[in-house]
């Protein structure tokens, strides 16, 4: 890899030769201005407005403007005897924890090449260093006429450093955050959770570019005369205005992506091993108690039926005996 910068790691009274590279690059796909009647390129030239005169990259220089409009010109060298330690050396100025970094400030990141075989011990002491310390180094540099703020962390094997923003350079989010007063429910924040726990995790290498997928398509198909693809038509669903609603598809989409079971959308309440018994139990076991109620009572019915019959029986024999008994004396 080419490196973009040379100096030195001060650390202490220690000095690491680096070159310093790209950790980053941009797979983005850039356009040219063209015209549109003929397609012929637009191109920008640089003239200088003295001599009304186009000029090569060789004869551009930097130049300063004043409040009153003069240029003041600077050169390179100039740049480079700035009055400051950081001109050529990425000063380590404190070793803190890696938490303590705001993300907001975070900004490109280098690798810090050692320069050199002289350069590979001290290299790998600041490596190790910062291995066994579990924390990261806050270093100030000079890059492209400014000086900036940095980061160095161990990356495998290597020591990166992500340029740092300044602290007055990260705005406060004074009005960002809604203003009005709103309460948020339980289950809403139930469902918000089932619906985390339903994405997980993701690996970041699993992770791709659809939109420049999608471009070079278009790009490939138009160069070879053919139709470009066209975008999928967009769901017609109704509008969900009701937030529990929104959430409750959201987990049921996400657990069909995933192959999973869809049930009952939310968290599984834990059942209860004791106390009161579940009202299905309950349903049975009263049904069953007046079963039983219902056939006694039908028993003792049929009983008391029978007895009564078989007395009426032995009176109507009685009575028939006595008439028979009365005929017979007269």
């Amino acid at each position: 890899m080419r490196s973009i910068w040379n100096g030195a790691i001060s650390f202490g009274l220690v000095s690491i030769p680096i070159k310093l590279v790209n950790a980053t690059e941009s797979h983005s796909i850039s356009f040219r201005q063209i015209h549109t009647e003929d397609g012929g390129r637009i191109r920008y030239r640089k003239v200088c407005e003295l001599e009304e005169r186009e000029v090569s990259q060789a004869e551009i220089g930097k130049g300063y403007e004043d409040a009153d409009g003069t240029i003041i010109p600077i050169s390179d060298e100039d740049l480079s005897h700035l009055p400051i330690p950081t001109a050529r050396t990425i000063e380590i100025v404190a070793f803190v924890p890696a938490e303590s970094i705001d993300p907001l400030q975070m900004d490109a990141a280098y690798y810090l090449a050692a320069s050199g075989a002289p350069a590979a011990k001290p290299y790998t002491l600041l490596r190790e260093a910062l291995k066994r310390s579990h924390k990261v180094a806050i270093a100030k540099y000079a890059l492209r006429g400014r000086e900036r703020l940095g980061m160095l962390r161990v990356v495998g094997e290597a020591i990166a450093m992500h340029g740092l923003l300044w602290p007055d350079e990260v705005r406060a989010p004074e009005g960002v955050a809604p203003d009005v007063d709103v309460k948020v429910r339980d289950k809403e924040l139930d469902l918000a959770d089932a619906l985390m726990d339903t994405l997980g995790e993701v690996d970041l290498q699993d992770l791709h570019d659809e939109y420049r997928e999608a471009l070079e398509e278009v790009i490939a198909a138009k160069a070879a005369g053919e139709t470009p693809p066209e975008a999928p038509a967009p769901p017609t669903g109704a509008k969900v205005l009701d937030l529990m609603a929104a959430l409750e598809n959201s987990v049921r989409a996400a657990k069909e992506s995933r192959g999973e079971e869809v049930g009952r959308v939310g968290r599984t309440q834990p059942k209860e091993t004791g106390g009161k018994k579940s009202t299905s139990t309950a349903r049975k076991t009263t049904a069953k108690k007046t079963t039983a109620k219902t056939t006694a009572k039908t028993t003792t019915k049929s009983t008391a039926k029978s007895a009564t019959a078989d007395k009426k029986t032995a009176a109507k024999k009685a009575t028939a005996k006595k008439t028979a008994s009365r005929k017979r004396s007269a």
